[in-house]
């Protein structure tokens, strides 16, 4: 009987890590997929990983408060792993939002079902393309690896929140700033000189409302700049995710030091 209660300890701790995971990773945490769904999946993945790995148990004496300390640190580790994995597209919906302020796009927002939350119509555009992109490289099937390779690098009950962890965090959360310029800067150098140029335009000729005749050209162009860098907008997000996916490691070893 002691034994089937340790089983369960474990299984029920390993299926807060998973939930907590699928409560904040991309895709997994989308507000379309169904609650009952979620937890199904998580269930089915806690006991799969459980009988996959051998010599688990419990490092504590089972007590409440124990129990209640190993939790709060599985639901810690869960919504590390899956805040890491949304640096990427929170960068990209981040970087769609500047290019479509430098469009002339700015009151033009939608409502993101998938966060829960309005953005740019072009942000909303280039979130769903770098999805597409995260389900191409089958990026969701690596979620499912990270997790069985968490338990195996990071056992149940064990967390070390070390300074180099949290400074590791708070660096990849800078770096969304700084991947939004990245992919955004072809657009804000184009529309800079534009804007130049038509201040140029305004100046030689007073009389002519430059500004609201070429409002209609800041959106075509635009389109046609975005459509004519869809491919290498695309191979960006692959590497960009295929790069996260590998500092996700060093986050899981960082837990464990």
């Amino acid at each position: 009987m002691n034994i089937l209660i340790n089983d369960f300890v474990l299984v029920f701790l390993m299926l807060l890590r998973i939930s907590s995971l699928f409560l904040s990773a991309p895709i997994f945490g989308h507000r379309a997929i169904p609650a009952i769904i979620k937890i199904f999946l998580a269930l089915v993945i806690a006991y799969t990983i459980f009988l996959t790995m051998q010599g688990n148990s419990i490092p504590f004496e089972l007590s409440m408060s124990n129990l209640f300390v190993l939790a709060i640190n599985e639901v810690l580790i869960g919504l590390i792993l899956g805040f890491s994995l949304n640096i990427v597209f929170w960068a990209v919906a981040f970087a769609g939002s500047l290019i479509g302020i430098t469009m002339g796009l700015s009151m033009a927002e939608v409502f993101n079902p998938a966060t829960g939350t309005s953005n740019n119509i072009i942000g909303e555009i280039l979130f769903l393309i770098s999805t597409m992109v995260f389900f191409i490289i089958n990026g969701h099937h690596y979620v499912i690896t990270s997790l069985y390779y968490s338990f195996q690098i990071l056992p149940v009950g064990f967390i070390n929140l070390s300074g180099a962890l949290f400074e590791m965090i708070i660096k990849f959360g800078s770096t969304v700033i700084l991947l939004a310029v990245k992919i955004a800067s072809p657009f804000i150098v184009i529309y800079f000189l534009l804007y130049v140029a038509e201040g140029i335009v305004a100046r030689v000729i007073p009389q002519m409302q430059v500004f609201f005749v070429t409002q209609p050209i800041h959106i075509g162009f635009g389109f046609f700049l975005l459509i004519a860098t869809t491919p290498v907008f695309v191979l960006v997000v692959k590497n960009l995710l295929r790069d996260f996916q590998a500092q996700l490691l060093n986050i899981i070893k960082a837990m464990s030091a």
